[in-house]
């Protein structure tokens, strides 16, 4: 399933400052800013062409990513662990990058992408359902739960992978944090309709209830986690979305209070 457009679920209210994302629109800028100065895009000719530019890309997020026993460890990976890294073309060499702070690097790879299909992958989810879960929570509770379910699946991803040949893989992209924007949004919103796209036969546009649609992401996450290729660590998604629900379900059984009282439909 492809999502296109968000009902606005009737939520904006009379203030119109609420009814701007501000920070939902800063974080895809952000993300996209990223992507246009990094090796990916090729638009700074300092990362160079062809090859030159396949090698500046893993030394990339290998500076500015995740890596999953750096998290563990504590501490930046050795040469010699460095030299065991699979890589997309034998000519490649990544050094060692004593400077990195393992814990910092969660946050930089959470705007870190692999090119404008994974950047647009991710923001698309992000712009559809970010705008609800930001109204709900106000800007700044809504960054810190952004930042916070970022930091929680990249962590838990990096915890089950410690004994894998992927520890030692860099870990790159929003979908953590966004996978838990969706969790949230599942929790606060179990009943807004969404536009999505079904490819049955053609793409048919149809308004699901985000119930099913987010369901349906979320067991297709889970299944790839134990069928799905290398390349894409689905994991991250499983664990985002999980603590995006948990969260938001915890705060709302303590009945902490919103920016406004819920809507018809919507979880007190």
């Amino acid at each position: 399933m492809a999502l296109s457009v968000l009902d606005r679920l009737g939520t904006r209210d009379a203030d119109p400052a609420a009814r701007r994302p501000v920070v939902t629109l800063a974080l895809i800028a952000l993300s996209a800013l990223v992507l246009l100065t990094g090796p990916s895009f090729g638009l700074n000719p300092g990362y160079g062409t062809g090859q030159a530019r396949v090698c500046a890309e893993q030394r990339y997020e290998q500076r500015w990513g995740a890596v999953p026993v750096e998290l563990t460890t504590g501490h930046p990976l050795t040469a010699d662990r460095l030299a065991a890294l699979p890589r997309a073309t034998p000519d490649c060499e990544v050094s060692p990058t004593p400077a990195k702070i393992p814990v910092l690097s969660v946050l930089s790879s959470l705007f870190v992408h692999a090119g404008w299909l994974h950047l647009l992958g991710n923001v698309l989810f992000l712009f559809v359902f970010g705008p609800g879960v930001e109204e709900r929570f106000g800007r700044i509770r809504f960054l810190l739960l952004y930042l916070a379910m970022g930091y929680l699946a990249t962590y838990g991803y990096a915890l089950a992978e410690t004994h894998t040949t992927d520890s030692v893989r860099a870990v790159v992209g929003a979908s953590g944090a966004i996978a838990g924007v969706l969790g949230a949004y599942l929790r606060l919103y179990p009943h807004a309709r969404v536009t999505t796209l079904v490819p049955l036969l053609l793409f048919l546009p149809l308004r699901l209830p985000a119930w099913l649609v987010l369901g349906l992401w979320f067991v297709l996450q889970w299944w790839s986690v134990h069928t799905g290729g290398p390349g894409v660590a689905y994991l991250v998604h499983v664990i985002g979305f999980s603590a995006g629900y948990l969260t938001v379900w915890a705060v709302t059984v303590r009945r902490i209070r919103w920016q406004r009282p819920p809507r018809q439909g919507e979880p007190e």
